[in-house]
């Protein structure tokens, strides 16, 4: 099932979201369902939020490479280093800017088993867990923008930053 995505600047967008106390059947069918509506909106990450729900909930996928992670209650206990790169967001379309992040975090979360994982993570994955687990404390990028990238533009600065 592929949910409608939240559009800024709707409130819900700048609230904190609930924790999830109990990974129940319901969890598990909206994590699935939270990847196919990611996927079919082309995003490499998307918050419970952005699609209404109240849940401290997110799924991340980058690449391939990394796979997905389906990050419940998840909470950034370390961070190292800074980097600067441009982000974008299904929830606010048509928007880029530089923002700075961490370069290296790690994250402790639970998986839809209810196992509690650490993962440290660099470069483009660690900025995608801090854009997600921003818009569970009700932050959005927008907020932190240094320089806004004209849509326009996106792509000759993303070949020029390529190798950054």
């Amino acid at each position: 099932m592929r949910y409608p995505i939240v559009i800024y600047p709707n409130d819900r967008l700048k609230q904190k979201a609930k924790p999830v106390t109990v990974i129940t059947d319901e969890i598990v069918d909206l994590l699935d369902n939270m990847r196919e509506t990611m996927i079919a909106h082309d995003g490499i990450g998307l918050a419970a939020p952005q699609i209404g729900k109240s849940l401290r909930i997110a799924v991340v996928e980058v690449d391939e490479e990394t796979g997905l992670f389906e990050l419940i209650n998840p909470e950034i206990i370390d961070q190292q280093g800074t980097d600067i790169d441009v982000e974008g967001c299904l929830s606010i379309p048509e928007t880029y800017g530089t923002v700075e992040r961490a370069d290296e975090v790690t994250v402790r979360y639970f998986d839809r088993e209810g196992d509690e994982i650490e993962v440290t993570a660099y470069g483009y994955l660690a900025r995608a867990f801090q854009h997600e687990i921003d818009h569970l404390n009700g932050e959005l990028f927008i907020d932190k923008i240094i320089d806004p990238v004209k849509p326009e533009d996106l792509e000759a600065y993303m070949e020029e930053h390529f190798d950054d």
